[in-house]
């Protein structure tokens, strides 16, 4: 069986959004543990937030469990039928 374009890119899209809220705590320090911060601003506010580091790291992460999925979709190991087996449900 074949996977349309379009379900490929939507299956990846949500691969990766889910992805980015994973990636998003890492390495980011508020202003309170530095102890440095704008008069005005929440204590809580990231310093260096290091969004580009952050959508590279999420685009391979996604990427590799996209790769994971698709490479077991074709091995035979993941499809709807064995899925519904599993579950207990007809399908």
């Amino acid at each position: 069986m074949a996977i349309q374009i379009s379900t490929a890119i939507a299956i990846y899209f949500v691969i990766w959004w889910v992805a980015l809220f994973l990636t998003l705590p890492f390495g980011v320090r508020s202003q309170h543990e530095d102890g440095v911060g704008a008069p005005g601003t929440d204590p809580g506010a990231p310093i260096l937030t290091r969004m580009g580091r952050k959508l590279i790291w999420t685009t391979i992460i996604s990427a590799i469990i996209y790769g994971a999925g698709l490479a077991a979709y074709h091995a035979g190991y993941l499809s709807i039928e064995r899925l519904s087996k599993l579950m207990g449900m007809p399908f």
